[in-house]
């Protein structure tokens, strides 16, 4: 399995329905896309404060590398990713990426 973590500064005036409409299309790629297992996303509520100033994250978990592979290139992916890089601090600046076989 691989797990794509990607962690977002989302720019200030980015309202919060608007970030739940970009986590919505992502989890709605579960729907189109073969191999994604899971999709989850949220807030970071780490009392740490090592966040660097990513507030916010989504984890897909994949069945496989391939899976992944497929999503990254899937025309519906590009669509939320670009909703997602738009509303980002610096657009991709403001994302954090992160794929890890567990």
């Amino acid at each position: 399995m691989i797990v794509h973590c990607v962690f977002v500064r989302f720019r200030p005036d980015v309202p919060a329905t608007e970030r739940q409409a970009i986590y919505d299309g992502i989890a709605a790629l579960k729907n189109v896309i073969d191999g994604i297992i899971e999709v989850r996303s949220g807030s970071n509520v780490s009392p740490e404060g090592l966040d660097s100033g990513y507030s916010d994250g989504f984890i897909v978990t994949f069945e496989n590398v391939a899976a992944r592979d497929v999503y990254l290139g899937h025309p519906d992916h590009r669509i939320v990713g670009d909703r997602l890089i738009a509303a980002a601090a610096g657009g991709t600046s403001g994302l954090l990426v992160f794929d890890m076989p567990v």
